[in-house]
């Protein structure tokens, strides 16, 4: 049966669409008749997406045009759940929080040109973050590549240095084996971006081949275990130190070693502190968990870093973020450094003991090669008087406006363990992730090695489709983060998705006006949004359900309000705009030495 002259009555066909009908997903439901199972594949854009779904792909996020129509036309067939996004850089973000939570790749679909470009902000930031995504991209027929076509560009060009790989499909008898095998590499060792441009010819052309099982290519494969006499050599280095300290980053929760990393320093009674991407690895309501380090990291977590005599990364690149200057970091401690990606090790900061491997198996066998635990119960109780010198805390005096530490904590208060937070990248990232306890990997959700603003919003639509239907997902945004992606909020109206959005809003660029403050005399240049819209009225005007919070006694009610709501919810939290985010590590800085306020800058 063709499907171009299918005549299911169960498959709409333009002639037939109600113009003038309520908005409907992008979700297709055929019938079993033309399930993709069961219909041969005739084109190449057939065999994209027979590849898809022979790798188990659920859901994919993207925007139509022309020259990616052919691969859509297929995808009209399957039971792949598609979104149309607003904005492309929308679709970037919401396949890498839904690859994120789910923990496998992502998948983005745009046309050629602008719409492959639009897709560059979400691909490096995966690339940053290394998180699997897979993009697919419209290209012009493959005779005019390099004509300057309509809607051309050298998507292969401009993605190569922030992808794994990137792909120029030639031929649609081997097409679908292409992007089964990006698929593969991009969820393979360490995770990140893989996109394959599709010539329209390619994928309009006959073809009649079905993929082969996606498989890296065998020169990607990672080594999984560290040397053994590595092993052993670091396992003695742990037995003698007195102040060890183990620093868990986002490669913990990439590798689904946190179970194994918590037995690990549970057994061995090791204070840990986490990277920001590395936030859900260890429980932080957990006596030997410190938070996370780095600029804006606890007192007590760099105080920790700054005085141990052995740290101990696993599944970190040692960013500058967390660093600050590489000289003073850790300035008293040796450096046992497991990365299954050997370009890390030594890379920022030389590691006295390397081990290349992936986490899970590198802990376990360090673990058994551990026969004696160190004695940490003095190192240990140092840790808690950090924590008591160095609390986490903030004045709420009466005559200041409503503080955003508050709104993040009544929002923890309101809502279960396995909630999953997305947000922007500002003040209120650094708010969200200082003052919401979190105990679940996966569950924070943000754009760190780029720092993205404007990541939230889709990254929450992203999240919500991956997320289980009783999970929480909450997005807390500032005004200007949210402003950059603020139409993806039709998107998420249109799929009914139950998020809850909190703007905090103070009408600045915050963080920059918080630099601005403090290292350039005040001056505020481009920094102020005194002309923020209503967020809650903008909110209605979308189809969402809009709150907006002014006063403390507003906040608890409000709150639970907006996650009572089944559907899209935004608050528009008004928020002391002199408010600033501490403790602060000033950039270069040593971690010890980290600024309660702005004075000690």
């Amino acid at each position: 049966m063709s499907k171009q002259a299918s005549t299911n009555p169960d498959i709409e066909t333009e002639a037939d669409t109600d113009t003038d009908a309520q908005p409907q997903t992008q979700t297709q439901t055929p019938s079993p008749e033309t399930t993709s199972d069961v219909l041969p594949i005739e084109t190449g854009a057939d065999a994209v997406i027979r590849a898809l779904e022979n790798e188990g792909i659920e859901a994919a996020f993207g925007v139509q045009g022309g020259a990616i129509m052919p691969v859509y036309d297929a995808l009209y067939y399957s039971d792949i759940r598609h979104v149309t996004m607003a904005h492309e850089q929308g679709a970037a973000h919401a396949a890498d929080a839904f690859g994120v939570v789910k923990n496998e790749p992502g998948v983005c679909m745009a046309t050629s040109g602008p719409g492959a470009t639009n897709l560059v902000t979400g691909i490096a930031d995966a690339n940053m973050d290394s998180d699997g995504m897979l993009a697919l991209t419209g290209q012009v027929p493959s005779d005019m590549v390099g004509s300057d076509a309509f809607q051309e560009t050298d998507t292969i060009g401009v993605t190569a240095p922030l992808t794994k790989h990137n792909y120029f499909a030639d031929d649609p008898d081997t097409i679908g084996d292409t992007v089964g095998e990006a698929l593969a590499l991009a969820d393979e060792g360490r995770p990140g971006p893989t996109l394959v441009d599709l010539p329209k010819n390619i994928t309009s052309a006959d073809t009649e081949r079905e993929p082969t099982p996606g498989e890296p290519p065998a020169t990607t494969r990672p080594q999984y275990s560290a040397d053994e006499d590595a092993v052993l050599t670091t396992a003695n280095a742990i037995e003698e130190a007195s102040q060890p300290l183990l620093l868990f980053g986002g490669g913990v929760i990439k590798a689904d070693a946190t179970e194994e990393a918590r037995a690990f320093a549970r057994e061995h009674e090791i204070p840990v502190v986490t990277t920001m991407p590395g936030i859900g690895s260890f429980p932080e309501d957990d006596d030997l968990c410190l938070s996370w380090a780095g600029m804006h990291g606890t007192g007590y977590a760099n105080m920790a870093i700054t005085h141990t005599d052995l740290l101990i990364g696993v599944g970190t690149r040692f960013d500058d973020r967390l660093t600050s200057g590489i000289d003073t970091f850790a300035p008293e401690a040796e450096i046992v450094h497991i990365d299954i990606d050997p370009a890390e090790i030594s890379k920022n900061v030389h590691a006295d003991y390397p081990l290349i491997g992936d986490a899970e198996t590198v802990l376990e066998q360090l673990d058994g090669a551990i026969e004696t635990t160190p004695e940490t119960a003095e190192w240990c109780e140092q840790c808690v008087e950090w924590q008591e010198t160095y609390p986490m805390d903030y004045a709420m005096p009466e005559d200041e406006p409503l503080k955003p530490q508050f709104i993040v904590e009544v929002m923890d208060e309101a809502t279960a363990a396995d909630t999953i937070v997305t947000s922007g990248v500002g003040q209120h990232q650094m708010w969200a992730s200082q003052y919401w306890t979190y105990t679940e990997p996966r569950t924070w959700v943000s754009s760190h090695g780029l720092g993205t603003m404007g990541y939230g919003l889709p990254g929450a639509i992203g999240a919500r489709i991956a997320a289980d239907d009783d999970q929480d997902v909450v997005c807390i945004d500032g005004d200007g983060s949210f402003l950059m992606t603020i139409q993806e909020l039709s998107v998420a109206v249109r799929e009914n998705l139950d998020i809850t959005v909190a703007v905090l809003n103070n009408e600045y660029i915050g963080m920059v006006r918080q630099w601005q403050d403090a290292f350039f005399e005040g001056r505020r240049m481009a920094a102020e949004y005194n002309w923020c819209p209503e967020f809650d009225t903008l909110a209605e005007a979308f189809g969402a359900e809009g709150f907006r919070i002014d006063e403390y006694d507003e906040v608890a009610e409000t709150v639970e309000a907006a996650l009572a709501y089944d559907g899209p919810s935004v608050i528009d939290c008004h928020i002391d705009p002199a408010e600033n985010v501490y403790p602060m590590v000033p950039s270069g800085g040593a971690n010890g030495k980290f600024a309660l306020t702005e004075e000690q800058l």
